[in-house]
């Protein structure tokens, strides 16, 4: 018999149970009834310098509306941001540490919902009398994906120690920090139709930061997202048969964002019928999915997906296949 993973029996008892209320990691309630925040999603940490790291996450559904996110060193509260923001620096840390970070929400009555799944993070050795910054990052460039989101790349900067990450600024803001392994990025949760201004600074462990990149200008597409940019690629459907069922077998990339997609929505023959939420890191590269269609022979469906970004908004969705059965 065919080994179904955990997560495609949450699609089959979501699909054939349509009065449940939520499936895998859906929020919870509290003693009288209300419904308390999920646990954060795709929570990242990684190292700025020998003293700070960038903690990520996804921002959750507005049901219940979150009104701000905790961020918690081991079992200490470090930072606290509004219900709108998804990152924060954690500072005056020691180097060559190991840290633990957990993430969670609290509702608009002040409730708290779960923490999320700890991440790691080690910190650079410092450098001794290290005062010289990195050099500027060259050739920076961008282009808007859609109505809310931009893709930004830059070259290398050149430092005697290494690059330990690039910091992101919207004008005088600093927005995002990658490693300093990366030179490019996806902004996303940005307004339609709107002129924004880029630059890009690198920062070493020692915590000097090189001077501003040449600004890169982008407006973003007008109305509301056409997706474009933001929808998985390579998406295939096929479908294959077991113990006298049906399944249909799905696979895609993920498209590059700011952060970790943990969440898409599956249509089928043009309505949403369920939502695949990774229970521990999503995959790299290729996804793939496998649901319970029926037992009924020589029907065509039509499917398609789509992510839900680091931001809380709805990516596009991906070209629609057709699969019939048997």
């Amino acid at each position: 018999m065919r080994r179904v993973p955990r997560i495609v029996l949450c699609a089959l008892l979501c699909g054939a149970l349509p009065a449940l209320a939520s499936c895998g990691s859906g929020a919870a309630t509290s003693g009288q009834g209300e419904r308390l925040p999920a646990a954060p999603l795709g929570v990242t940490a990684a190292a700025g310098s020998a003293t700070s790291v960038h903690v990520m996450w996804n921002l959750a559904s507005e049901d219940p509306r979150i009104t701000r996110y905790e961020v918690y060193r081991g079992t200490t509260k470090v930072k606290e941001v509004p219900g709108s923001e998804h990152m924060v620096d954690v500072t005056r840390l020691e180097p060559s540490t190991p840290y633990v970070f957990t993430v969670r929400a609290r509702n608009a009555a002040g409730v708290p919902g779960p923490p999320s799944r700890p991440v790691r993070a080690t910190t650079p050795p410092t450098v001794a009398a290290d005062r010289t910054p990195p050099t500027r990052p060259g050739g920076p460039h961008g282009r808007a994906v859609g109505s809310r989101a931009v893709q930004l790349s830059w070259t290398r900067s050149a430092d005697a120690r290494g690059v330990a990450s690039y910091d992101i600024y919207q004008g005088t803001s600093k927005i995002h920090s990658v490693g300093g392994a990366q030179t490019a990025a996806v902004v996303t949760g940005l307004r339609p139709g709107t002129a924004y201004a880029f630059t890009v600074r690198a920062r070493d462990a020692a915590d000097n930061l090189s001077p501003p990149s040449g600004t890169v200008r982008i407006t973003t597409a007008p109305g509301t997202d056409d997706g474009r940019g933001t929808s998985p690629t390579g998406f295939r459907g096929t479908g294959h048969r077991s113990d006298g069922a049906y399944y249909i077998d799905l696979a895609w990339t993920a498209p590059q964002v700011d952060g970790v997609i943990s969440e898409y929505e599956i249509d089928l023959d043009g309505r949403a019928v369920t939502s695949l939420v990774w229970g521990g890191s999503p995959p790299s590269g290729t996804c793939t999915y496998s649901f319970y269609i029926g037992r009924d022979a020589g029907v065509t469906h039509r499917v398609r997906i789509r992510p839900k970004l680091p931001d809380g908004t709805w990516g596009g969705f991906s070209a629609e296949r057709s699969v019939t059965t048997g």
